[in-house]
């Protein structure tokens, strides 16, 4: 067991400390920046560090697959068009400063010892952070898996919050920008899991926080239409499917809990009816 008193608390200080330091001295001197309190200046390095996450990889992603490798990954008539682009930007930054909440929340939780985190791998050594870092994404996967296949089939929640996300349903409205387009209660919702694994593993605090902002990475990924065929990863062909019959592939990394609980549609069962 992790003592969690107050000299180890410390050190979760002390890394949030570092990283807004390193973040926000980036933009004006800290000295302009002390003079806020702790958890304020932990949301705006979370909000500059998920904007900076989120355009720079939607940026990149999308001039390599629509520009460098046009007509190779998507077919020209496939590509979403700037405005739709833009549109999706549009909803994305709306949401962001409310996304940049949780994580901002969770090291807070963090900093007063109401997880279960560590902060050095040395303190559990490598077999178990490996072990507890298993169990953490298994119960993410499982968190997300229900928690967006509720956000469709709790009419409500689909109608006020999911459906905002899925006005990009078809391939030539899809986009690596769509990634994190939605209602930022939604976003937040779908994150939770990542949260609520605080509790119920050991986890490696700065694991954590990597986690939650690829996140970013990832969600663009799964919005670019590409179908990379990498069993049993829950790539872009699977989630295509998604957004076209709003009853198949609710999984988030994998595709095992649609497989567990008869959700899964694979793409090339689609392709070889088209055949």
């Amino acid at each position: 067991m992790v003592d969690h008193g107050g000299a180890y608390l410390q050190l979760f200080m002390d890394e949030t400390t570092f990283y807004n330091r390193i973040v926000l001295g980036s933009f004006l001197p800290m000295k302009l920046w002390d003079p806020l309190p702790h958890f304020i200046q932990t949301w705006i390095r979370n909000y500059i560090g998920g904007t900076l996450v989120y355009i720079l990889s939607g940026f990149l992603w999308c001039f390599y697959i629509y520009y460098l490798k046009r007509n190779v990954f998507v077919p020209k008539d496939a590509i979403p068009s700037n405005k739709a682009m833009l549109l999706q930007i549009y909803v994305a930054m709306k949401a962001m400063p409310w996304y940049c909440a949780l994580p901002t929340l969770s090291e807070y939780m963090v900093e007063n010892g109401w997880t279960r985190c560590f902060s050095r791998i040395s303190d559990v050594g490598w077999p178990a952070y490996f072990v507890y870092l298993a169990v953490y994404l298994v119960i993410v996967e499982f968190g997300i898996y229900w928690m967006h296949r509720e956000l469709h089939d709790i009419k409500p929640l689909y109608k006020y919050l999911h459906a905002t996300h899925h006005i990009y349903n078809k391939q030539n409205t899809l986009s690596p920008f769509a990634g994190l387009a939605f209602h930022p209660l939604d976003g937040i919702l779908q994150a939770g899991p990542h949260v609520i694994a605080l509790y119920l593993v050991p986890t490696h605090f700065t694991s954590h926080i990597a986690l939650l902002f690829l996140e970013a990475i990832w969600t663009a990924n799964i919005h670019d239409c590409i179908h990379a065929k990498a069993w049993p990863v829950m790539g872009a062909g699977y989630h295509t499917i998604h957004h076209t019959t709003y009853r198949h592939n609710y999984g988030h990394y994998t595709i095992w809990m649609d497989w567990m609980f008869g959700t899964l549609r694979d793409p090339q069962d689609d392709e070889s009816k088209v055949m």
